[in-house]
């Protein structure tokens, strides 16, 4: 069955050389994008409850740019004067770039790691002695946690943030031929909104092995899987199969 429009539950991008607008334009089809997830900061009043004083921590564990956002969102809330000397260690150049918007680069320690969280243990072991804060989500990744601990380090974990799942009723009577997701909260945030939902001629995109596993869980047939050796990006995996399915158009 030929693929003519894709529903994305991410936020639209904001660069104009998206690849998927790139997809759009060459394959002739509709991509419309809406976040079926979002993040809602947690107040500062809870983050006390939660047994956190800012003035305690000497580095802070930045893991994404919602981790960025919500730690000065609550700094200011709590009239937290952040110290020039506090220790910045970023998962990756994304986040330690994201930072610049709240902090003099140059003037800063900021720690930067590769990629994945356990990139970070080496420059963390270099300052085993610091007391380490990592404001997160409700939904913080395993690993984290486990490399921190195994570390044995002083460090703390406070929700900052929690991801939430959005109201998706206006799309009730819309249908596409491919939902692309992202995340298992995606996936469990078409099922609260469509307890109903049936399949059918829909196909279903996934990206990662947590969304792959939280789909089959919930019954579906899964479609277009990345990330895989041929198709690493989300993109990429659409790209082939529309090739496939819309050949001889």
């Amino acid at each position: 069955m030929k693929v003519k429009t894709i529903l994305v539950s991410q936020p639209e991008p904001k660069v104009e050389n998206s690849p998927y607008f790139e997809l759009q334009q060459k394959h002739k089809i509709k991509i419309d994008f809406r976040p079926f997830i979002h993040v809602e900061g947690v107040s500062a009043k809870e983050i006390r409850l939660q047994k956190i004083d800012l003035n305690h921590y000497t580095a802070i564990i930045l893991t994404s740019r919602n981790a960025v956002d919500h730690f000065f969102r609550v700094a200011d809330e709590m009239r937290y004067k952040v110290p020039e000397g506090l220790k910045y260690f970023c998962q990756s150049e994304a986040v330690a770039f994201y930072l610049q918007k709240y902090v003099v680069y140059r003037k800063r320690k900021i720690y930067v790691g590769a990629k994945d969280f356990a990139d970070l243990s080496p420059l963390i072991k270099k300052y085993k002695d610091e007391k380490f804060l990592l404001p997160a989500s409700d939904q913080l990744n395993a690993d984290a946690p486990v490399t921190l601990n195994n570390l044995k380090v002083d460090w703390a974990q406070a929700i900052f943030y929690k991801t939430v799942m959005s109201d998706l009723s206006d799309l009730a009577d819309v249908y596409y031929d491919v939902l692309a997701f992202f995340s298992p909260t995606g996936i469990k945030s078409l099922f609260k909104n469509f307890p109903d939902f049936k399949q059918n001629n829909t196909r279903i995109a996934v990206f990662g092995s947590t969304t792959q596993k939280e789909a089959l869980d919930h019954g579906l047939r899964i479609d277009i899987l990345a990330p895989t050796p041929e198709t690493p990006s989300m993109t990429m995996a659409l790209e082939k199969y529309i090739s496939e399915a819309n050949k001889g158009k």
